[in-house]
């Protein structure tokens, strides 16, 4: 059953939306006293990528894995627009999916790694939300 165009609109602003407070939780991190849970700034940061790259795969009808995995997400992207490569250096936040959920997964996340994740992450949500705009998409 095909889901009417006002129905996927709706969906999409729900993921851009989440996607946003996921950034809200990263940059209040950096309110808190020292040390700073970096590894948590990073993994929201890869939470925002993440939900902004499924927002544009909902908008376009692709039915996504559960996946964590931005390489993925920006591959199934790439068969409907051409951002793949203005976009790769998303790709190394991945990981942090992994760091901050699963103790010992990794070394610790250091404070210019969380900026620089909150950095690509904000470059997902700019490119995103752009060509979300171009396909008529208002929020």
């Amino acid at each position: 059953m095909t889901m009417r165009r006002e129905d996927v609109i709706r969906q999409v602003c729900e993921w851009m939306t989440y996607a946003d407070d996921d950034l809200r939780l990263a940059q209040q991190a950096l309110e808190f006293s020292r040390p700073c849970p970096y590894c948590l700034m990073a993994y929201h940061a890869q939470q925002r990528a993440e939900k902004y790259l499924k927002a544009y795969l909902v908008l376009r009808g692709v039915d996504f894995p559960y996946t964590r995995n931005i390489a993925r997400l920006l591959e199934l992207c790439s068969e409907h627009t051409d951002w793949r490569r203005a976009l790769k250096e998303a790709e190394e936040l991945t990981p942090f999916a992994i760091s901050a959920r699963y103790l010992g997964e990794d070394e610790p996340v250091s404070e210019t790694e969380a900026r620089r994740a909150v950095d690509v992450a904000a470059r997902v949500r700019e490119v995103v939300r752009q060509a979300l705009g171009d396909e008529g998409v208002s929020w």
